[in-house]
């Protein structure tokens, strides 16, 4: 890798936001040194410089200038690398309904799963049945396409892989989904 080329990510290997532009860069075949962080009890000092506002994981650092948050980091892999497989739409129509089901997912589908993970009695009936809601309302709308919005990988498909990935483990936080969910 060039020094013009220099890519870095600051993850953690469990990190759904982490796996979120590691999708993008491998989409784009980007390749970048990974550095795993203790992000929770030991921040590097990397870290810190890095993202000293929010002080968390993922950034990307692209020839030493730091860009936090996953979903910006995503943005920023595909408006760089834009000559290589798009995540995005260039119809603004299309960009439009792509950002409004990645804020769905990002509101609904993620602070649901956080809260039927995190909770406990009502609360975390309410929010695994919200969660099913939002799982029913994201098939229908994927319909008989491959991904959501497309016939190839994009933007809310890069949002959304790493919830899903956790729907294998459903079990493990109880949510019983009796065949509710994909």
């Amino acid at each position: 890798m060039s020094m013009a080329d220099e890519v870095v990510l600051l993850n953690y290997w469990a990190s759904p936001y982490g796996m979120r532009v590691r999708i993008a860069l491998a989409e784009k075949g980007i390749q970048y040194e990974s550095r795993e962080e203790d992000y929770l009890s030991n921040k590097s000092s990397l870290l810190l410089q890095m993202n000293p506002v929010h002080k968390k994981i993922p950034v990307l650092i692209h020839n030493g200038k730091p860009v936090s948050e996953s979903l910006i980091a995503v943005q920023y892999i595909d408006q760089v690398w834009k000559d290589k497989a798009p995540l995005l739409p260039s119809d603004p129509y299309l960009r439009g309904q792509a950002m409004f089901w990645t804020d769905f997912v990002n509101k609904k589908v993620y602070e649901n799963r956080k809260r039927a993970w995190r909770t406990k009695g009502e609360e975390q009936e309410a929010a695994k049945r919200e969660f099913l809601e939002c799982t029913r309302l994201l098939e229908e709308e994927l319909g008989d396409k491959p991904y959501l919005g497309r016939e190839n990988l994009g933007f809310v498909d890069v949002a959304l892989i790493p919830t899903y990935n956790w729907l294998s483990r459903r079990e493990i936080w109880k949510l019983q989904c009796g065949g509710k969910a994909p």
